[in-house]
């Protein structure tokens, strides 16, 4: 309750680069919150998950939209497969599949439903479920709902995701020891609150090895990883068909909303029966499909410039530069170099409120964590890297996180940190040297 004004702040702008901010007090202690009537503007948006620039109220995703809107209207009042199936539908799926390199797609209105209405379709009782630790609520909850076994590895352990796998094959199921009618391996490509990329070869290779089933959650990795910006699997030079369910979400990198499966036709045909996000949740806002369809074919250059790939190289650019300045100042933070999620460690519960206020009074949008989305003294303030920053406003903003640093003594490392060349690629290992 002490540090409840540093959330649900309200925003009265497009999420952009920078953002407009109405201001709050109380005077009850937090329990409620009135207006001042003042709207802080143009504050550096730090915290939306922008990574390729496409949260816009002009320029021609937005132009595409609103012809779309005109034309459509705003929703379609029905499910897939009643009436709600639209050709915007369908050319937004065909579009997803190419886009992934795999056999055929399907689309969802809202990306949360993606993985926790689809996951109970996949598996059931006698089924045998293994989740990264730090799985998204949207999966734990999946999971759950699908009435399989639920076995946790340790995040992005393969050690301990081996010896699951190993046990589940000899072991079988509780009491009766039969088979486990699938085993499915549940991953994200960037994890949101950690910043790690998943080790997604040494997972296929094990997925292989152990004949179990890969589902590969990319909701932030989609569009902000990978040379061509399709993620985790373009990252490393993987083929998509090494995974067998390729999920992602169209909030993030597009700008948009809603969600996609990929993989196999049989599995989308098999989904489209059975899935409950097809039955009974309403079909996705055609304005919505258009603004996600324009910012995909922009990404893959097939609107006839190289605004995607620009934005793609952009974003990995931002990552580096501004991950590497907060090292340098003494920052710790979490994650792999090229993550666009940059997580700054804090720490003490305490200091939650106060960096989230003092980053709101020198004009910078943050957004602060602590339990329970982190353990209880591993509070956070998460950072979010755009296309759209510019190096001014990333300079910027490193400048006042330095001085918020100074003033709440926020940095920790009191050595310069050199990586270790040989150190596996997601793990924040570092060798101290002398100054």
């Amino acid at each position: 309750m002490r540090i409840r004004d540093n959330w649900n702040r309200p925003v009265c702008s497009v999420p952009g680069e920078r953002v407009d901010v109405m201001e709050r007090f109380t005077d009850d202690y937090n329990w409620t919150f009135k207006f001042t009537g003042r709207v802080i503007e143009g504050v550096i948006n730090m915290g939306s998950y922008n990574y390729l620039g496409f949260a816009q109220k002009s320029g021609f995703c937005a132009e595409a939209s609103a012809a779309v809107l005109q034309r459509y209207g705003g929703g379609v009042c029905s499910t897939r497969q009643e009436m709600g199936n639209l050709d915007k539908h369908d050319e937004l799926e065909q579009l997803v599949a190419r886009f992934l390199g795999v056999e055929a797609a399907m689309t969802y209105g809202m990306g949360f439903a993606t993985n926790s209405m689809n996951i109970p379709a996949l598996a059931g009782k006698g089924c045998l479920i293994l989740s990264d630790e730090l799985n998204h609520a949207s999966l734990v909850l999946g999971a759950r709902l699908s009435g399989a076994t639920i076995r946790i590895f340790k995040h992005n352990n393969m050690q301990s995701l081996e010896k699951l796998l190993r046990d589940a094959i000899v072991q079988g199921q509780p009491r009766t020891h039969r088979p486990w009618r699938k085993i499915l391996i549940l991953v994200e490509g960037i994890y949101s609150m950690e910043g790690s990329i998943v080790r997604l070869p040494e997972v296929i290779a094990l997925k292989k090895k152990y004949k179990a089933y890969l589902y590969l959650d990319e909701a932030h990795s989609i569009g902000a990883l990978g040379p061509n910006g399709r993620g985790v699997v373009d990252y490393f030079g993987l083929d998509s068909r090494d995974v067998d369910i390729m999920m992602g979400t169209f909030t993030k990198s597009f700008g948009g909303a809603g969600g996609y499966i990929g993989g196999s036709k049989v599995l989308i045909d098999y989904l489209r029966k059975h899935s409950h996000s097809t039955a009974y949740a309403i079909s996705m806002s055609p304005p919505v499909a258009e603004q996600i369809i324009t910012s995909m074919r922009c990404i893959m250059g097939e609107d006839g410039t190289s605004l995607g790939q620009e934005r793609v190289d952009q974003l990995a650019d931002n990552t580096r530069y501004f991950r590497r300045r907060l090292t340098e100042m003494g920052f710790i933070i979490y994650g792999n170099s090229e993550s666009p999620v940059v997580p700054l460690m804090l720490y003490m519960p305490a200091k939650i409120g106060a960096f989230g206020r003092e980053m709101l009074k020198r004009n910078i949008g943050v957004v602060v964590v602590g339990f329970p989305a982190t353990p209880i003294i591993e509070s956070r303030a998460r950072f979010c890297v755009s296309a759209a920053h510019t190096k001014e406003m990333l300079d910027e903003a490193l400048k006042k996180i330095s001085e918020v640093g100074d003033l709440l003594q926020l940095k920790y490392s009191r050595h310069h940190f050199v990586p270790l060349l040989d150190r596996p690629f997601d793990e924040t290992t570092y060798e101290e040297t002398e100054d």
